[in-house]
């Protein structure tokens, strides 16, 4: 049975990055929103409430990180679950993870075949349009 359809925010300052992954989860049926900033990431999550975001870590104006956990600490926009891309070796430890709603991070470079798979499975633990209603920090 096909799945819906799912809006996803990319947020990345790295143009080939939001390039690859807006044509690959466009492929897969998905509506893609880009932002090339944390900010503009904050702005376009908050208006569209999509159903999943993935962001760099380190971006121009604001971090994925701080973006994240703006988006936390609003009860509109708290259950937006969160895909966070990293340097090699960067983690965030648990107190950290526990003031956002980032489900998982992954290591840059990373494989947009592994990517596409671990979208796929978020998103069907979840439907489409849902996510944004998701309360708590627990995939």
């Amino acid at each position: 049975m096909p799945q819906l359809a799912a809006t996803i925010l990319v947020a990345d300052d790295e143009t080939h990055v939001t390039h690859i992954l807006s044509l690959k989860l466009g492929a897969l049926g998905h509506r893609v929103l880009v932002a090339r900033d944390g900010h503009e990431a904050l702005t376009l999550a908050q208006q569209h409430r999509p159903d999943l975001i993935i962001t760099d870590f380190q971006m121009p104006l604001l971090s994925g990180y701080d973006m994240a956990r703006r988006l936390f600490s609003d009860q509109a926009t708290r259950g937006l679950r969160i895909i966070m891309l990293t340097a090699r070796g960067h983690k965030l430890n648990p107190d950290e993870l526990k003031q956002t709603h980032i489900i998982e991070l992954m290591d840059k470079p990373f494989q947009i075949s592994a990517l596409s798979r671990l979208v796929t499975k978020l998103l069907a633990t979840q439907p489409a349009g849902v996510l944004a209603a998701t309360e708590g920090n627990s995939p």
